[in-house]
């Protein structure tokens, strides 16, 4: 699975690239049988002013710190807009593969786990340890994509 797991991070990387964020760019992918069923990026919610829209960052201006309130923020994060899409359209995640370019919040964690994504495929870190608790407690599989040497 690993050369699926590059390939898909690689993808995962460029959606990413769209976010609105100042702070991070952010971005996941959900797939199901090798096949894109969702996107998303970190960015507001339609209709809100984003951060790069604004010029400045809620989070940077009050000083808080990654990792913690992250309900202080204009933008919805990439595992929520990818989950809220494929909602949306009626796309069944059931099973799926979630990949995103960062380990994902306790917010996320929980979402991901009550969506029935079985899998998560991340690259970089993120200090939110009880995140992971609930993966594995949940049995969500979590793979630590390592840089290709």
């Amino acid at each position: 699975m690993e050369k699926w797991d590059n390939r898909f991070m690689e993808l995962t990387e460029t959606v990413g690239s769209w976010a609105s964020c100042l702070r991070r760019k952010v971005g996941a992918i959900i797939v199901l049988d090798k096949r894109v069923m969702a996107t998303g990026y970190n960015g507001a919610p339609t209709g809100i002013a984003s951060c790069i829209e604004r010029g400045k960052c809620l989070r940077i201006e009050k000083g808080i710190a990654s990792g913690t309130h992250a309900e202080l923020c204009y933008a919805a994060h990439a595992e929520q807009n990818a989950i809220i899409q494929a909602a949306k359209h009626g796309v069944s995640i059931d099973g799926a593969t979630l990949y995103c370019t960062h380990q994902p919040c306790v917010i996320c964690a929980k979402m991901i786990i009550n969506s029935g994504i079985k899998r998560v495929v991340y690259k970089e870190g993120y200090p939110d340890e009880f995140s992971m608790e609930l993966f594995r407690e949940a049995g969500t599989e979590i793979v630590k994509l390592e840089e290709e040497k």
